[in-house]
């Protein structure tokens, strides 16, 4: 009986050692909102403006010269202090509609990502970013950072599994959501709310399966070959096929079919049989040359 009493205790002491030592980061903006955020509604304005002049065609970030820019820098931070100060929890009002609250939420989770890898620069990838005690990959990045939405703190995992995927129950959103990696969705510099939120959902949800590193098919080997995204998160899709009453006999395919462009489809309808593989993920940061 002892033997167990000291091995609780050493197991509550370890236990309590590491939550200690990976205690959450606080990210604080230091920041006003900007002088012209309108008086009702939240606006994205000032994030678009700076997406449209940073992202390049493919998608990917010119961190280097976002950082270089006082100016650019600034209004980021002024952006954030909004969302650090508003949000669907705190002043619904501001918010009219589920599309706004969803934007808010990843267009939110968007920044303060560019925001991290800005403020650690330079690196090579986001898993560079990390906890004290690393058990898992991106685990300083994603987990222990914790950044303020409408007043309270949370994490990018929490935002995305707690507020994002929870809440709304939209598998797109994994179309859209960007981690600054190669492996990961394109950034968007278009931030559209209310009813047009749906188009960019969908447009973003064919343009990904659409990418052969996201989607592609080995006939030699009869192997259709996925994103790890859809791997992860695969109760999401097949969630989704259910909801708009899909069949679902072969999973992932399935759902990669009901949304892809006719030509991929009629590819997908040859791979009866196929095995379904996932290419591994690329952290590598998705930065502009």
């Amino acid at each position: 009986m002892q033997t167990v009493i000291v091995i609780l205790v050493l197991v509550v002491l370890a236990v309590g050692g590491f939550a200690w030592i990976n205690r959450p980061q606080h990210v604080l903006v230091d920041a006003e909102i900007p002088a012209d955020f309108p008086v009702a509604g939240f606006s994205h304005l000032d994030f678009e403006s700076l997406l449209r002049k940073y992202v390049d065609a493919d998608g990917n970030v010119d961190y280097e010269g976002w950082r270089n820019s006082t100016e650019s820098a600034a209004q980021l931070e002024s952006y954030l202090a909004a969302v650090s100060r508003y949000s669907p929890d705190n002043a619904p009002d501001r918010f009219a509609s589920r599309n706004d609250e969803l934007a808010y939420w990843m267009y939110g989770y968007n920044a303060y990502v560019i925001k991290s890898v800005l403020d650690n620069w330079p690196i090579e990838s986001v898993t560079d970013v990390k906890a004290p005690l690393e058990v898992i990959t991106g685990m300083g990045f994603f987990y222990r950072l914790r950044f303020q939405f409408g007043g309270k703190s949370y994490s990018l995992l929490a935002v995305e599994n707690g507020k994002i995927r929870k809440q709304f129950q939209d598998a797109r959103i994994h179309f859209v959501l960007n981690c600054a990696s190669d492996s990961c969705p394109v950034m968007r510099p278009a931030l559209p709310t209310g009813d047009a939120l749906q188009d960019l959902l969908a447009s973003a949800s064919v343009e990904f399966v659409s990418d052969p590193k996201n989607v592609s098919i080995d006939h030699a080997s009869k192997q259709v070959v996925l994103s790890s995204i859809f791997k992860w998160f695969r109760k999401d899709f097949i969630n989704d096929l259910a909801k708009r009453g899909r069949p679902s006999e072969r999973g992932l395919i399935d759902y990669v079919a009901s949304i892809a462009p006719d030509s991929l489809r009629a590819d997908l309808d040859a791979t009866q049989g196929y095995d379904v593989v996932f290419r591994d993920y690329d952290w590598s940061l998705n930065r502009a040359e």
